[in-house]
C-alpha cells in the first residue's frame, strides 16, 4: 500500500504510514470500496465502518489491534469523577499454601465456596465487588450507588463475611481439610472513580487513589481472621462498632504513623439520634399538639383500648425526637419494644419483626442458635404454655431451627398467616401482664441490628 502523500510502501494492514503517520483510507469490510478517513458510514453500501472489526476480519488475522488513544473507537473510557467511597480488601491467609500439597480442582473446590461468601456478604449490604484476585476481593461501599452509611455498610459485611467463613471452615476441617482463614481491611477516603472498558461489551467500575492504597495496607495488617481498620473508618463508625486499638502503625507509603483498629464486634448504637446522645440533644421544643395526641392514645390503651399513632412527615423535621421523648416520659410502667427498618435490609420485609423479636427475647450477637432458642423457648413457655405451638415459626423466622425444617414444605401463603398469628398472640398475651408500646421506626436510615452477621437468615 503506497502512502498518496509520501510515496513510502506500507504494509497491506496499515491504517497509518510508517513514514510520516498519514491516515489511510478505511477500506469497507463488506464492499471493499475505500472512504474517507473520518467516515463512520461506507459511501457505497451505507455499512458501519467498524475499523476494528473490519481489521479483524482480514484472514490470517489473530492479534489484537492496537489502542490509539486519538481514536473514537479506543477501549479506555477518560472521564473521572470525585467521590468519597469505603473500599474493602478481603484475602484468603496463606492461599499457596493451602493449594501447594492438592490438586488445582480440589483447590478451586475449596476457595470458590469462600469466595462466593465474601462476594455475597458485599452484596448484602448494597456493596460492589470490583475485582476478583482468585484468592480474595476488592470491594466498593459508596460507588457507583451512592450510600450515606457506606462505612457501616463494608463494616456490616466485613462482619458477616468473618462469621460465615468460619462457619465453612469449621466444615471444611470437619472433612479433614485445611480451615479457611480471612484477612480484611477497611479504609474510607476520595478517589476518583471511571469506568474502564476491558472488551468489546464489558467495562469495569474502577477506583484510583491513596485510600484504596491504605485499604489494601490494612488488609495485610489485619490479625488472622479479623479485619483492621482506619483512624478515618473509626470516627464514621464509632458506637455502632466495638474497636480495639492496634497502635501507632508503620504503613508503607505513609510517611508518619498511622492509627489503626481491628474491629471486634457490634456497639451499642443503632441509629443516628442513639449515636446524637453522646454529644448531647439540643432542648426539645414545640410539639406539644402531637405529645398530647400520644399521651391521649396511651391512655385509652391503659383503659384496654389498644390504638395506633403514626407520625408522617419529611425527613428531618424530629419524628424520632419526638417518639424518643414520648418514650422517655411515658415508659414508666410500659413494656417498650422497638424495631428499625434499614437503607439496606430490603430482601425482607420482617426484618422490623426480627429486630422487635430480637429485643423481646433478649437475644445478642454473641448468642449461638442453641442459646437463642433457649431463649425464646424459655420466655415463651414462662408466658403462656398455651403459646408452645407457636415455637416453630418463631424459630423459623429467627433462622434457629434445628436439624430439619417442619416449615419448609408449607405453602407460602399458610406459612405467613401462621407466622402472623404466632407474633400476634405473644405480643397480645404479653399485653395482659403489662400495659406495652411498639415503636416501628420506618425511616429506612438507621442502622441494622439484623445485619449482624452472626444472625442466621430466616427460612423462606
Amino acid at each position: 500500500m503506497r502512502c498518496s502523500k509520501c510515496g513510502v510502501d506500507n504494509p497491506d494492514r496499515a491504517r497509518f504510514c510508517v513514514e510520516c503517520a498519514s491516515p489511510f483510507a478505511p477500506r469497507c469490510a463488506s464492499c471493499g470500496a475505500e472512504n474517507p478517513p473520518t467516515a463512520k458510514f461506507c459511501f457505497e453500501c451505507a455499512k458501519p465502518l467498524d475499523k476494528l472489526k473490519s481489521e479483524s476480519s482480514v484472514v490470517g488475522q489473530s492479534a489484537t489491534p492496537p489502542i490509539h488513544l486519538a481514536d473514537h473507537s479506543a477501549d479506555v473510557a477518560l472521564d473521572g469523577e470525585r467521590k468519597t467511597v469505603t473500599a474493602l480488601f478481603a484475602d484468603i491467609k496463606g492461599s499457596m499454601d493451602l493449594m501447594e500439597s492438592i490438586d488445582p480442582e480440589e483447590a478451586r473446590a475449596i476457595v470458590d465456596p469462600a469466595l462466593k461468601l465474601m462476594m455475597d456478604a458485599v452484596h448484602h449490604y448494597g456493596g460492589y465487588v470490583a475485582q476478583s484476585t482468585g484468592d480474595g476481593i476488592f470491594a466498593l461501599f459508596g460507588a457507583p450507588v451512592a450510600h450515606e452509611d457506606h462505612p457501616q455498610r463494608a463494616l456490616y459485611a466485613a462482619l458477616r463475611m468473618q462469621e460465615d467463613l468460619r462457619r465453612y471452615s469449621d466444615r471444611t476441617r470437619a472433612e479433614g481439610r485445611l480451615p479457611i482463614q480471612v484477612r480484611v481491611g477497611v479504609n474510607t477516603g476520595e478517589v476518583v472513580v471511571r469506568s474502564v472498558k476491558t472488551g468489546e461489551a464489558r467495562s469495569e467500575y474502577t477506583p484510583i487513589g491513596h485510600s484504596i492504597s491504605l485499604a489494601a495496607r490494612m488488609q495485610v495488617l489485619a490479625p488472622i481472621g479479623s479485619i483492621a481498620t482506619t483512624e478515618q473508618v473509626r470516627k464514621l463508625c464509632e458506637g455502632y462498632f466495638a474497636f480495639k486499638s492496634l497502635g501507632p502503625t508503620k504503613v508503607k507509603g505513609v510517611a508518619e504513623l498511622l492509627n489503626v483498629y481491628e474491629v471486634t464486634g457490634f456497639g451499642l448504637l443503632r441509629t443516628r439520634l442513639q449515636r446524637s446522645a453522646s454529644r448531647g440533644y439540643t432542648k426539645f421544643v414545640g410539639r406539644q399538639r402531637e405529645m398530647e395526641a400520644m399521651k391521649a392514645a396511651a391512655e385509652q390503651t391503659k383503659r384496654g383500648r389498644g390504638q395506633i399513632v403514626a407520625a408522617v412527615a419529611e425527613p428531618g423535621v424530629g419524628k424520632s425526637r419526638l417518639f424518643y421523648e414520648f418514650k422517655v416520659k411515658n415508659q414508666s410502667g410500659w413494656m417498650v419494644l422497638e424495631a428499625f427498618s434499614v437503607s439496606h435490609g430490603k430482601s425482607s420485609a420482617y426484618l422490623p419483626l426480627i429486630d422487635l423479636l430480637y429485643g423481646y427475647f433478649k437475644i445478642t450477637g454473641d448468642d449461638d442458635a442453641r442459646t437463642r432458642r433457649e431463649k425464646v423457648t424459655g420466655r415463651v413457655i414462662a408466658l403462656d404454655r398455651s403459646l408452645e405451638d407457636a415455637l416453630p415459626q418463631l424459630f423459623a423466622l429467627l433462622g434457629i431451627v434445628e436439624g430439619e425444617d417442619p416449615l419448609a414444605e408449607m405453602d407460602a401463603r399458610v406459612g405467613r398467616r401462621r407466622t402472623h398469628e404466632a407474633i400476634k398472640r405473644i405480643l397480645l398475651r404479653e399485653s395482659l401482664n403489662q400495659s406495652l408500646i411498639v415503636i416501628f421506626d420506618l425511616r429506612g436510615s438507621a442502622l441494622d441490628r439484623r445485619a449482624d452477621p452472626r444472625v442466621p437468615q430466616p427460612a423462606g
